[in-house]
């Protein structure tokens, strides 16, 4: 087939020259799956289609013909791409689903591109065994530099037929048929206690229910907000460092400011931040934002195991896109430093400038970052002076005001 690959874009994520939105990996799905459907007389409304990031693979179905198919992306920015770009190639008759049983039930054909993560792949797999049909065939691809026979192992424990094929422009499909007999109830989510806090974590969930180490570093940190609060219309604010918090909250647990601010968590992952914020604060009205479907089923399991639903909202968004300019006194961020597979600083650098757009003036951003990006200036020049709080041999924390 001779689809347009060329034409599609991956906005609204970030776009470079280095960046497209679609690879070798997508075609050649494609090109397996018309062969796949021709040879067993599969219809749109038996293909799912999982991990399309940009909509190349559904697009390019799409083209050739087939409707109804059903459509999984993790990401928010994915979504819109998807719908950006079909309302550009003027082509539609796909759904999107979450991960659930309405995505799979009847398929017989499930496209996959592979996870980074081996936990996000063994969800799918379950689900995809769990709720397709008895004859449902779930093709897989990824870069050949970076699959690992771990996956096929993680496939293997879903599907009793795992096989990989040979490699094809730098591609690899793996084909697994033959679903096995799943158990009562799914693997994930899980969860785990964190001295006191409880954090779940779907498989597509950054550091799954671990507190990866940034978030801990900045978690440690949050005493120090309340005595930062309380000095925000300070013309002339002195260095914040955890000496100068002095007497303030030994059990990590802060006074609540007069006026108790809204908090946004921008890049939620598992609700840490914004749990442990709440919990510390009964009053603030705590906003958890991610662009991951996984991360934010996760947030909201971790924000009810804590008992505050009540005051944390989670949404799912790109950059906390839908919530209002001027609309924060606090934003708490961790950022990330990869786009899929790539080292790319890009998708920090929206969430500074998101920050700077949803703090009202003399509200602040608090940021933990490896310290050898050394974000500081960037900070400065996007949000306002930013000063370091607090420092590791790997990450720094520092708080910026928004002028």
């Amino acid at each position: 087939m001779d689809f347009p690959y060329r034409r599609l874009r991956r906005w609204p994520d970030v776009e470079a020259d280095n960046l497209q939105a679609w690879d070798a990996t997508d075609e050649v799905l494609v090109t397996r799956t018309l062969a796949l459907a021709e040879e067993r007389d599969i219809a749109g409304p038996e293909i799912a289609v999982i991990g399309d990031e940009y909509g190349a693979i559904t697009l390019a179905l799409t083209d050739a013909g087939f409707r109804g198919i059903r459509v999984h992306q993790d990401l928010a920015t994915g979504r819109r791409a998807l719908a950006r770009n079909a309302r550009e190639m003027g082509l539609d008759g796909f759904r999107e689903h979450e991960l659930e049983r309405d995505l799979l039930v009847g398929a017989r054909l499930v496209l996959l591109q592979l996870p980074k993560a081996l936990a996000e792949l063994e969800e799918i797999a379950d689900a995809v065994a769990r709720w397709a049909a008895p004859d449902v065939v779930l093709v897989s691809g990824g870069r050949v530099k970076h699959m690992t026979l771990a996956q096929n192992e993680v496939l293997g424990r879903s599907f009793a037929r795992v096989q990989a094929e040979r490699a094809e422009r730098k591609s690899r499909l793996i084909v697994a048929s033959e679903p096995r007999e799943v158990p009562a109830e799914p693997p994930f989510p899980v969860r785990a206690e964190h001295d006191g806090l409880i954090l779940v974590a779907h498989g597509g969930a950054f550091a799954g229910a671990r507190l990866d180490i940034g978030t801990r570093v900045l978690l440690d940190q949050l005493p120090l907000l309340g005595r930062s609060q309380l000095r925000k219309n300070d013309p002339n604010p002195a260095e914040i460092t955890p000496e100068s918090a002095g007497s303030a909250h030994s059990s990590g647990v802060m006074d609540a400011p007069q006026d108790a601010p809204t908090v946004i968590d921008l890049g939620c992952g598992t609700g840490a931040l914004a749990v442990a914020y709440a919990l510390a604060h009964p009053d603030a009205r705590v906003v958890a934002t991610d662009r991951s479907a996984a991360a934010v089923a996760s947030a909201r399991a971790t924000v009810a195991a804590n008992g505050v639903a009540d005051r944390v909202t989670v949404t799912h968004d790109d950059a906390g896109s839908d919530l209002a300019d001027a609309s924060a006194d606090i934003v708490l961020l961790n950022p990330p430093f990869h786009l899929g597979n790539s080292v790319h600083t890009g998708a920090a650098t929206r969430l500074f400038e998101a920050s700077a757009r949803l703090l009202r003036p003399g509200g602040e951003l608090w940021t933990v970052y490896n310290s050898s990006l050394g974000y500081k200036g960037e900070l400065t020049r996007i949000v306002g002076p930013t000063e370091q709080v607090h420092r590791t041999p790997k990450f720094t924390v520092t708080r910026s005001v928004r002028g």
